[in-house]
C-alpha cells in the first residue's frame, strides 16, 4: 500500500510538468493505461468473459468508464487552476459524497460519527475555499472542478463496488479505462482540444501517468480491495493529498499557503473520521 501511496503522489506532479491541455492529459494516460493492460486482459479470457456477462453488467462498466472520464477530466484541469494542495485534498472528499449517496439513495443510516466527520470535513474545505478565493478566481474554480472530481470518484467507487465481487482486476479495470479513454478523446475532439502532435517530452510524461500512478497506484488499491477492507484502503488514499503537497513544494516549489494547511488538515481529519464511522 506504501507503493501505492507514494505512485499516486506523483500523478499531481507529472500532471503539472506537462504542457499538454488537460483534456489530453486524461486521454493519453487512460489511452496508455489500457493499451498496457489489453495483452493482459486478452490472455486472461477478458474479451469472453465480457460477451459472456449480463448486459446489466456491460452497461454498468461502460458507465464506471464515462463517470472515471469525468473525473479525470474535472480533477486534471483543477490543477492548472489551483494549487496541488487545495487540488488533492478536495478531490479526496469522495468518502463524504460516497456515504451521502448511501443513505440517500440505498438508504443506509449515517451513524453520528460520520455525521461529524462531514461536518468537520465541510468546515476545513471552507477554510481552503475562503483563502484561494482571496488568491483569485481562478483558484475558486478549481476547487469547484476538484471538487467534482470528488464527486464523481465517489460514484465510481459506488458503481463499481458490485462489479468488482464478481470480476477480477484486469477483467474489471481493462474496459473501463477504455471506455473512459474513448470518452476523454471524443470529448477533447468534440470541445476542440488539441490532442497531437505533441513533443516527445509530452509522450514520456503520458507514458509516466499510465504506468506510475495509474498501474501502480489506482489499479492496485482495486487490487487491493479484495484483500483489505474498504475503510483501510479508502483511509490509505488520505496519504495521497500529504505526499502530493510534500512533492508540489520539493519539485515545484509550491508552497500551500497558511489557511490551506490549517483547512487542509482540518479536512482531513473529517474524511478519515467519516471513513472509520463508515467502515
Amino acid at each position: 500500500m506504501l507503493v501505492s501511496i507514494v505512485a499516486v503522489s506523483t500523478a499531481s506532479i507529472i500532471i503539472r510538468w506537462s504542457s499538454a491541455p488537460p483534456l489530453a492529459i486524461a486521454s493519453y494516460r487512460l489511452l496508455f493505461a489500457t493499451l498496457i493492460l489489453l495483452p493482459f486482459y486478452i490472455r486472461s479470457g477478458g474479451i469472453r468473459k465480457l460477451r459472456e456477462s449480463p448486459r446489466k453488467d456491460v452497461l454498468t462498466l461502460m458507465v464506471v468508464g464515462v463517470v472515471l472520464a469525468l473525473h479525470f477530466a474535472s480533477w486534471i484541469t483543477s490543477l492548472s487552476l489551483t494549487s496541488v494542495a487545495s487540488s488533492v485534498i478536495f478531490v479526496h472528499a469522495d468518502p463524504i459524497f460516497v456515504a451521502a449517496v448511501s443513505h440517500f439513495v440505498f438508504k443506509e443510516r449515517i451513524n453520528r460519527g460520520t455525521l461529524l466527520g462531514i461536518v468537520v470535513a465541510f468546515a476545513g474545505a471552507t477554510i481552503i475555499a475562503i483563502g484561494d478565493a482571496g488568491i483569485g478566481e481562478a483558484n475558486l474554480y478549481g476547487d469547484l472542478l476538484a471538487l467534482l472530481g470528488a464527486v464523481m470518484l465517489g460514484i465510481y467507487i459506488l458503481a463499481g463496488r458490485r462489479l468488482r465481487q464478481s470480476l477480477d482486476l484486469v477483467s474489471y479495470v481493462t474496459p473501463v479505462y477504455a471506455t473512459s479513454a474513448v470518452v476523454l478523446i471524443l470529448g477533447s475532439v468534440v470541445t476542440g482540444t488539441r490532442l497531437a502532435p505533441f513533443p516527445p517530452r509530452e509522450y514520456i510524461l503520458f507514458i509516466a501517468l499510465a504506468v506510475v500512478p495509474m498501474i501502480f497506484g489506482h489499479t492496485v488499491y482495486n487490487w487491493a480491495l479484495r484483500y483489505v477492507e474498504a475503510s483501510v484502503v479508502s483511509i490509505s488514499l488520505l496519504g495521497e493529498p500529504v505526499g502530493a503537497t510534500i512533492l508540489a513544494f520539493l519539485f515545484l516549489n509550491e508552497a500551500p499557503s497558511t489557511l490551506t494547511l490549517i483547512g487542509g488538515s482540518i479536512t482531513l481529519v473529517g474524511i478519515y473520521k467519516c471513513v472509520r464511522s463508515s467502515g
